[in-house]
């Protein structure tokens, strides 16, 4: 079966992903049958599958056409490490990608705009060629029949907004990262119905201003500048504000033309506890209002968990009333990343003189892999499907049944000559999470709903 980029793309490996809309709720009353799932047929008409893609990851071009810098090329190049400049060199071979597509099948695809391509200064003069090259893209994908599914901001904002004001440590990005959807819903939104405002915001920020391992690479330890203590919050903090900013534009300016929704994305790990002592349950709870309730609790409800505030104390903004107001149901729906399951065991408080997002949650995470040297989501670690009907069912249970869409899951693999040929471990992989999720469908109790294209679980 072709791959899109998957063979031809050697230093950035796209991950396969499904795109699947859910939406948890009602008692079941629909017909779903019970057998496992064998074949695309076994999902009620209307299921969509897709692919995905970043834009740093796949379109390479990185100085061509007007486009500059991103915090990305600037990450990279200054720790000489591999770089997207060329990628998948999709910005030349997007028509290709997308007769692969084709011949895979897929029904949807999920791709980010580069920020500093379309806008490179952050604010400002639209770049024409950069409007050229997404309209033209989207076009492709429509006109074979595929859904563009498309993400706003993957980690990426131009380094020039990071030069100025420091990027997402200022609430001046909010009203740039608005202007900006703007022009993203006006040009594109005739063709888009499905729009992510902001990637894994979870993990962004963690790894981005607590661990300094990913772009801007800011922390307090072993990075040149940042605060592990109070940054990670602080730029949450902006992120659900400017997602708010930008929905609330979309509601006000282009939802009765268009008809689009829009969505804030989150990466969900399956949490479990590693013993069935109280102290781990009470952990494991714990670590899902960090690393979900942190963004959904003010989506979902105006504000953070009780335990976040209780924890951080100061180092936690606050929401006023009126911005409470504007996060609080501005999401149609929950992007969730979903690739592992992770292990979760109490650690006693202590006190180092030094606070950072682990130190505050007060727990550690394993990971069920043979070989922690490889790092996640290798052939060292152990397939999980359950975990991704637990991460469905927590949702529907503990935020108000907000429509989920699964927008990544797949598992990485180092390359191998061999995997080209049968990638027998993948297609394991996959085989399984697409039956936990009709799993999920068919035993949670779940009314199946064709809306828009997609199947919606409700």
């Amino acid at each position: 079966m072709a791959r899109m980029e998957l063979l031809r793309c050697k230093k950035m490996d796209m991950v396969l992903s499904l795109i699947i809309t859910i939406s948890l709720a009602l008692p079941f009353t629909g017909s779903c049958s019970s057998h496992v799932y064998s074949r695309r047929s076994d999902f009620p008409e209307g299921f969509a599958f897709g692919s995905g893609a970043s834009s740093y990851q796949w379109e390479g071009a990185a100085d061509e056409d007007g486009r500059k810098p991103s915090i990305w090329d600037t990450f990279v190049h200054s720790r000489n490490l591999d770089n997207g400049d060329i990628a998948c060199d999709g910005y030349h071979k997007y028509k290709e990608d997308v007769q692969l597509m084709v011949e895979t099948g897929l029904d949807a695809f999920r791709f980010s705009i580069s920020w500093s391509r379309l806008i490179p200064n952050g604010r400002g003069p639209v770049n024409p060629k950069g409007l050229y090259f997404y309209k033209s893209f989207i076009q492709q994908l429509v006109t074979h029949g595929i859904e563009p599914h498309v993400t706003l901001y993957h980690y990426d904002h131009p380094q020039a907004l990071e030069d100025d004001y420091g990027g997402w440590l200022n609430r001046t990005i909010i009203k740039d990262f608005t202007a900006y959807a703007d022009v993203c819903f006006r040009e594109f939104g005739n063709h888009v119905k499905l729009w992510t405002t902001i990637n894994e915001a979870n993990i962004f920020t963690i790894g981005g201003y607590n661990d300094g391992i990913t772009a801007p690479g800011r922390c307090s330890r072993n990075c040149m500048s940042g605060n592990s203590s109070t940054e990670p919050y602080i730029v949450g903090h902006n992120l659900l504000l400017a997602h708010a900013s930008a929905s609330r534009l979309y509601q006000q300016k282009y939802k009765d033309i268009q008809r689009g929704s829009v969505g804030f994305g989150l990466f969900a790990m399956g949490f479990s506890p590693s013993t069935t002592s109280k102290d781990d349950e009470i952990a494991t709870q714990r670590a899902r209002d960090f690393y979900f309730g942190w963004m959904l609790g003010p989506l979902v409800y105006g504000g953070y968990p009780y335990v976040m505030r209780r924890t951080i104390g100061s180092r936690l903004p606050d929401f006023s009333e009126e911005e409470s107001e504007l996060v609080k149901g501005s999401s149609d729906f929950v992007g969730i990343t979903h690739y592992n399951a992770a292990i979760v065991t109490n650690i006693k408080p202590y006190f180092s003189g030094y606070s950072d997002f682990y130190s505050d949650t007060g727990i550690t995470l394993t990971y069920p892999c043979n070989d922690s040297s490889t790092g996640l989501l290798l052939d060292t670690c152990d397939d999980t499907p359950w975990a991704m009907e637990g991460v469905l069912e927590y949702i529907k249970q503990s935020y108000d049944n907000s429509p989920v869409y699964i927008l990544e899951n797949g598992k990485s693999m180092k390359g191998d000559f061999q995997l080209q040929q049968k990638d027998t471990p993948r297609i394991d992989y996959l085989q399984a999470y697409i039956g936990a999720v009709l799993k999920a469908v068919r035993h949670e109790r779940l009314l199946c709903m064709v809306i828009d294209g997609f199947v919606r679980v409700t």
